[in-house]
């Protein structure tokens, strides 16, 4: 987004005190705001008590803090797990694939609280079984598999707000 447009984003949302005295005009401009600046992922306006603009950018490498740094193994485990790579076969290499988010909001593994997972590790699914629920704004998204194979990883938390394309889930669809 250039200098002179973020000018105008901000003249425009200063003017935005709430939601009831947006007009249509102003929401059509922040909709052609999206779709010429694919570098913002969402643009959310709030109103009354939670006045003002919360804008997300959209980015295609992960932030340095949103992935946990892998220490190095002691020196002795190292040769441990080479001497035991050169005592057996290598096992085979298995393609996962992934079912990433198709939004922003706060993962929910299970229909209610307290209920039974949707999935967990081993279970087998199905394309377009659902998997988990994404809430967004209040509204509970119901996620579905894209794909039919067996679940290898969950990697995420119950409750946990996850991104616009985070993976949820591996899934080995030869399994």
């Amino acid at each position: 987004m250039s200098p002179q447009e973020m000018q105008q984003l901000a003249e425009l949302l200063q003017n935005v005190p709430g939601l009831r005295s947006i007009d249509l005009k102003d929401v059509r401009r922040l909709a052609q705001l999206l779709r010429e600046s694919p570098e913002i992922g969402s643009i959310e306006v709030k109103g009354w008590f939670g006045t003002g603009v919360v804008i997300t950018r959209t980015s295609a490498a992960p932030l340095a803090v949103a992935m946990p740094a892998a220490l190095p193994a002691p020196v002795h485990a190292q040769d441990q797990v080479r001497q035991d790579a050169l005592a057996r076969p290598a096992a085979p290499v298995v393609n996962l694939k992934e079912i990433r988010s198709p939004m922003v909001g706060t993962f929910y593994k299970a229909p209610e609280p307290g209920a039974e997972p949707y999935i967990k590790v081993g279970n087998r699914v199905t394309a377009g079984q659902t998997v988990c629920i994404i809430e967004a704004m209040k509204i509970m998204n119901e996620i579905e598999a894209e794909i039919t194979g067996v679940v290898r990883e969950i990697n995420v938390e119950d409750t946990q707000p996850v991104e616009f394309g985070q993976v949820l889930f591996r899934v080995d669809p030869n399994g």
